[in-house]
Parts: C-alpha cells; structure tokens; sequence
C-alpha cells in the first residue's frame, strides 16, 4: 500500500496510537488467550494495520458489540469490529465485509418449530442479546414472535434466558450456538439461518481519509489469506471469507 498521508493518520491515530476496539462478546472475531490476553481475526488485523500506520496499538475490551459500538460513535476508539447495519451506519461508517457468520436460532430439541420461517410465530418468545445485530435485524424482520431480551448483547447472550424462561427459541451466531448445544442434548440448533452477520471494520463519522485506507486495507487483507489464515490460527477455520469487492 502507498505512504501514509498526514491525513489518514489524523484519522486513524490521532493520538500517535491506534485504539482498536475488541468485542469479545462474539468468539467469532476474538477470544481470550491463556494469560486473558486478547486474540482473534480482529486483533490480529488490529495488529497488521497498526504496523502499517507505524504506529502501536491498544486494544480496548468490550463484552458486547452494543458497548464497542458506543465506543466507536463517541470517538473513545479509532477503529472496530461490528456488524454492518443500516441503523449503526448512521453513527458509523463501514468498509466492507471481511467475513460473513450466521445468525440462526437454537429449539429445544423435541420442539415442533423445524426450520427458521416456523420461528416467526404468535406465541414463540425469542431469546436475544439486547443490541447485537441479529437483535437489530430481528426488530425489523419479525411480525408475529416476541422478542426477550438479555441484559447484554453478545454471540449467545440470548441463551441464559431462552434457559431460563424456558422461551421457545434463542437467536444468536451459529459457532456460539452450536458450542453451547454440543454440550446440551436437550437443544437443537436449527441448519437454516435467518441472517448473513457481514463483520467488517469501522470507523467514527467524518474520517474520509481513515476510511478510505481501512477499505483498501480489508481488500488487500482477504485477497492475500491473511484473513483466511486468521480464522485457522484462532480454530475459527469454517467462517467464510467475504468475497472481494469489485
């Protein structure tokens, strides 16, 4: 990639530091390494765009990409990891994906509710993580079902009261899903999907520069395997790459 300008740097570093913004709430991008320290595809591209920058990077923890993303519209952070969705588009801006999960739905196991369109409903109450994007998507799309909401967002954060409610169905991330449910026989998670979750990187509103480099970045960094690469290192090896932008 080119030299950096003065302009990109005011945008993504204006302290002489890139604060990355890290959401371990989804174990897709990132998790816990043995002494807590974080690591995953997002702190791994973190960690490559701030050495391009030239510049060192810090990495601010987050349970919920709700909280990395009020980080992220309040300028606390530089850059992030969250979901593309039109109602966060207008605090933040995108590049383009550089990965795409599934937002699917976990059922009891001998539940009747078979695949993701017998979910939506009257009388199924859908335990969902307050303020993730499969929540936000689900806000817009169902017309029947009830929407329980957790306290937190999160990959799983509707499972604890799916369990403890006994609702009729959790929607979350399909990795985060099926972790809880090969220890549960008692649930199912469903082989549909209700959602394309397109992760991508950001910015705040009102860096042009910054984000013009970000989306070169994320292009070049598919296009090379590094993100590819970054999913096995982590055992995050199924999650599809997003396709190039043309």
């Amino acid at each position: 990639m080119a030299d950096v300008s003065d302009e990109v740097m005011r945008d993504l570093a204006p302290t002489g530091r890139l604060r990355a913004a890290i959401n371990f709430g989804n174990t897709v991008l990132a998790q816990r390494g043995p002494n807590g320290e974080p690591r995953g595809v997002s702190v791994d591209l973190a960690a490559a765009l701030a050495k391009r920058l030239g510049v060192p990077v810090d990495y601010v923890t987050f349970e919920a990409a709700g909280k990395a993303f009020e980080a992220i519209a309040g300028g606390a952070v530089d850059i992030g990891f969250v979901a593309i969705d039109p109602e966060r588009a207008q605090q933040i801006d995108f590049t383009a994906p550089y990965v795409v999960i599934e937002g699917t739905y976990m059922v009891p196991a001998d539940s009747p509710l078979k695949d993701v369109g017998d979910v939506d409903k009257p009388g199924v109450r859908i335990g969902v993580g307050l303020n993730s994007v499969y929540d936000l998507f689900l806000r817009r799309e169902i017309k029947h079902a009830t929407l329980v909401h957790a306290a937190v967002g999160g990959a799983s954060a509707g499972v604890p009261v799916f369990v403890e409610q006994k609702l009729e169905a959790a929607a979350g991330v399909r990795q985060a899903l099926d972790a809880y449910a090969k220890d549960h026989p008692d649930v199912r998670v469903m082989t549909g999907s209700f959602q394309q979750i397109r992760q991508a990187m950001v910015t705040p509103k009102n860096k042009p520069a910054g984000l013009a480099y970000l989306k070169r970045f994320v292009e070049d960094m598919k296009a090379s395997g590094f993100v590819a690469d970054a999913l096995r290192r982590s055992g995050m090896g199924e999650v599809s790459v997003a396709p190039l932008e043309r």
